[in-house]
């Protein structure tokens, strides 16, 4: 294909005309700076069109590091032996929520590795302490697999969002990257079970994951297209040294910010952040990411002592700085590059 073949077929995703797996496959895979450069461009402006150039915070509160699951490419994956594992008690996450509400943070993430710990009473406990002293601002849980019912249950004592990544939606490779007791039809299950409930669900994947192909990739745009979610989140695939990924190569910066900008085409309303693991990867990921069609950055909240010990993969970007200074200095970086950081629940724009 030539540079106006792919610029019509660019234009035609950004008219929300659907494409064929073969271009989808060559831009997912493109290095072509013409192409790519034309290709976040057209992103930025289908943003631009919706949101404006406003980027929403969310306060990222990281609340247990303890994990049931064994996720081949997971630093906190529970046969890892050298990680000091934590939880934070519903007054520290009270405290933590206290604080980003001061600075302007309107959504709290709840995330945390599946712990059986944190049951239905403690986290309706949290969320309806959370809600009655925040009424304006918006719960988001990304805690696992649970129970449809559990779901239910914490939907309706205040949670708002659940960001579930399904990581890869085939079944060849979603073998590939998890132990047998966890089951890809059972992850999509609770997508779907989240959606019937009410939450504004978020799903997502890995770039660059051991094993993956465009094949895969361009599966996953398409069970996205099934799903249709108010949330995207991807991000590279980052090695961490105590998995057995751990010598594993990392995702790649290009593809990645190809993929985000293919996801604010083919879903032009949805949240889409500029992630932590992309901020790793490259030291302007964040921007980057903002720039290919992102509109959501995620600063974290979580105490000070903790931040370290959520590891997912080697290297995570974690400042040290306290959530007023790491805030002070994202609006910066944003400002830099002729966007804002605003103060807003951040809703899906309809």
């Amino acid at each position: 294909m030539n540079e106006e073949q792919y610029k019509e077929r660019i234009l035609q995703l950004a008219k929300r005309k659907d494409a064929d797996d073969d271009f989808l496959g060559r831009l997912i895979t493109c290095r072509d700076e013409w192409v790519t450069s034309f290709l976040y461009e057209t992103a930025a402006g289908v943003r631009q069109k919706l949101y404006g150039r406003d980027v929403y915070i969310r306060g990222l509160i990281e609340i247990s590091n303890f994990c049931r699951n064994d996720c081949y490419y997971c630093g906190i994956r529970k046969s890892n032996k050298d990680l000091t594992r934590y939880r934070v008690g519903e007054d520290e996450i009270l405290e933590c929520c206290k604080e980003g509400y001061a600075l302007g943070f309107r959504t709290f993430v709840l995330q945390g590795g599946e712990d059986g710990y944190y049951t239905d009473d403690r986290l309706c406990s949290i969320l309806t302490g959370i809600k009655k002293e925040y009424p304006d601002c918006a719960v988001t849980l990304s805690l696992g697999e649970r129970s449809r019912e559990s779901y239910k249950k914490l939907h309706d004592a205040g949670a708002d969002r659940y960001l579930l990544r399904h990581e890869t939606a085939d079944e060849t490779h979603y073998r590939q990257l998890h132990p047998a007791s966890l089951s890809l039809e059972n992850r999509k299950q609770c997508l779907f079970h989240l959606k019937e409930t009410g939450y504004q669900v978020g799903s997502g994947f890995m770039v660059g994951s051991p094993g993956q192909i465009p094949e895969y990739l361009i599966e996953d745009l398409r069970f996205l297209q099934e799903l249709q979610p108010a949330m995207i989140g991807i991000g590279p695939f980052l090695p961490h040294k105590d998995t057995p990924f751990r010598e594993e190569k990392k995702g790649d910066l290009t593809m990645c910010l190809n993929l985000t900008a293919i996801l604010r085409l083919l879903f032009p309303h949805a949240l889409i952040p500029a992630t932590t693991a992309l901020g790793t990867l490259h030291s302007e990921g964040r921007e980057l990411g903002i720039l290919a069609g992102a509109n959501v950055v995620m600063p974290n909240l979580s105490p000070l002592s903790v931040r370290k010990l959520y590891s997912l993969y080697n290297n995570k970007a974690c400042t040290g700085l306290e959530a007023a200074e790491h805030k002070a200095l994202l609006e910066k970086r944003m400002e830099r590059i002729g966007y804002r950081i605003v103060t807003s629940r951040g809703d899906v724009v309809k």
